[in-house]
């Protein structure tokens, strides 16, 4: 007797076949977060130590904790003058004097929507011409060796042309930051995209699976992983472009209380402002995270 299959079935053949590469590939599983097989399993209900929610809580921020205690002891015992490492009460009062004047809840709103648009903007022309890039073997020869060149020009030889060109408007800098978040997914993309399992491609082919529908059952659930990562470092490099921008060009926005407060000489002002971008960075961060996990359960 022959059997028939259908499309949808063959998809899932398809689909099934790339979750088990994932499973079998330690170094993929181990990128994703996925423990290894260690061929004995532990008695159910018990559970180690470093997977317990509160250790995790605790272990993360025993470091901080500790450089809290030592920054206020340096501070108080008079190792550092006050005038070159402020007490962390006196960040503390700067940012509530800030805070009252209505310009700390200001700065951080105008510097996360700078980061959030440019992260935007640059992600996904990174995902587009990564794509781009990495399926096609014209589309890298005729643009991987301009891109690379452009990728090597340091971040703070755009600000003259873009201040030429758009002025010291938001154009100017969410460009800025829109060119840093983009080398990063671009680069991951393509250079994902080039190295998937050509096994898993022909099986793919073999059940009919062909363009888009051959992207997202075959490919794009075997660099999830590097996607995601790719998107972590772009949003690290927007928070980079953003100082950089706001430093030269800017009126507002944490970069601009950074230079403005150093030309003051307010120093507890300038440790304010890099807790906050450190603040701000990992929370943004955190948020991509919950983005990897549900993306990796969605797709691969």
């Amino acid at each position: 007797m022959t059997y028939q299959t259908t499309p949808d079935q063959r998809v899932q053949v398809v689909a099934s076949s790339v979750g088990s590469s994932f499973a079998e590939a330690p170094d993929v599983a181990e990128a994703v977060g996925a423990p290894r097989s260690t061929g004995s399993a532990r008695p159910v209900g018990r559970r180690r130590l470093t997977d317990r929610r509160w250790f995790v809580i605790a272990g993360g921020a025993l470091i901080p904790v500790l450089i809290l205690a030592a920054w206020q002891i340096v501070s108080t015992t008079g190792l550092v003058p006050l005038s070159q490492l402020p007490s962390p009460a006196m960040v503390w009062l700067a940012a509530v004097d800030l805070a009252q004047r209505g310009l700390l809840g200001l700065y951080i709103a105008i510097s996360t929507q700078r980061v959030l648009i440019g992260f935007g903007v640059g992600g996904g022309l990174g995902l587009l011409v990564g794509a781009v890039v990495g399926l096609s073997r014209l589309g890298d020869i005729l643009l991987a060796p301009t891109l690379g060149a452009i990728r090597a020009v340091p971040s703070l030889a755009w600000i003259p042309l873009l201040i030429l060109w758009f002025k010291i408007g938001e154009e100017s800098k969410v460009i800025l930051i829109s060119i840093g978040a983009f080398f990063p997914v671009y680069t991951i993309v393509a250079a994902s995209l080039r190295h998937v399992d050509r096994h898993l491609i022909e099986a793919g082919r073999a059940f009919g699976l062909s363009g888009v529908r051959l992207f997202a059952t075959v490919q794009l659930p075997a660099v999830v992983p590097s996607v995601i990562s790719g998107l972590r470092l772009a949003l690290a490099q927007a928070w980079l472009f953003l100082v950089a921008a706001e430093l030269i060009a800017s009126s507002m926005g944490l970069g601009f209380l950074l230079l403005d407060s150093g030309q003051n000489g307010r120093i507890d002002r300038i440790i304010l402002a890099i807790i906050l971008l450190a603040i701000l960075g990992k929370l943004t961060d955190s948020i991509v995270g919950l983005f990897e996990r549900w993306a990796i359960r969605r797709w691969a």
